[in-house]
């Protein structure tokens, strides 16, 4: 049981290293935020299913997340229409 809460906090590590380091598309910085929901939704996982909790909190989390994704997929396309690519730096409203 211990080696699955190392493998998530790696892989959390794993998404944070990608977000910082290629932060200048915006659809590989969702995808890696979306790779860190779902490893922090594997930690939840595990934590409750070892306490013996119910999973509902889960739902909401993922329902929550699931929201987060579409919003973000909207931005990109709509940045995408509005500028022709998904280049954070050409983007004038964040700067």
């Amino acid at each position: 049981m211990l080696i699955y809460n190392y493998l998530s906090i790696i892989m959390t590590l794993a998404g944070m290293l990608v977000f910082v380091s290629k932060r200048k598309h915006l659809l590989i910085m969702l995808l890696s935020l979306e790779f860190i929901v779902i490893s922090i939704f594997f930690n939840m996982y595990i934590y409750l299913g070892s306490m013996g909790y119910e999973y509902f909190f889960l739902m909401i989390y993922l329902t929550m997340s699931v929201c987060e994704g579409a919003l973000g997929l909207s931005v990109l396309v709509s940045m995408i229409r509005a500028h022709g690519n998904d280049y954070v730096a050409s983007f004038s409203a964040l700067w």
